[in-house]
């Protein structure tokens, strides 16, 4: 029995020692939405573990469909193309961001 504990410890110390990258962005995100402005310690930790979790799943199957070895924009939006909501933030997104390249471009060539 004493060795049933000690393997529950150990598939739980990864999560408790691995880097938190993501808790000030959705300490902020889940008070955006209504939360509590600095909401459980614990709740942000099960959200992060579940963003990471997606972020993995979705990097490994981007793997498996594009080029071996590289992930690509295209790569990502062929994957969540069925899923209408992730599909369209996608495409708002990546035009957001040829928009503000073209900006960066132009207030670039103004200041030579």
């Amino acid at each position: 029995m004493a060795d049933d504990g000690d393997d529950d410890t150990t598939v739980q110390e990864p999560a408790a020692k691995r880097k938190r990258l993501f808790t000030r962005e959705l300490r902020c995100m889940m008070y955006g939405f209504g939360d509590d402005p600095n909401p459980y310690s614990e709740s942000v930790d099960l959200l992060e573990d579940l963003v990471v979790e997606f972020i993995t799943e979705t990097t490994l199957k981007a793997l498996s469909v594009g080029k071996k070895g590289r992930v690509h924009v295209e790569d990502i939006v062929f994957l969540i193309r069925k899923d209408p909501k992730k599909y369209t933030r996608v495409k708002e997104l990546l035009m957001m961001n040829e928009e503000l390249k073209k900006a960066r471009k132009a207030f670039d060539e103004e200041n030579y």
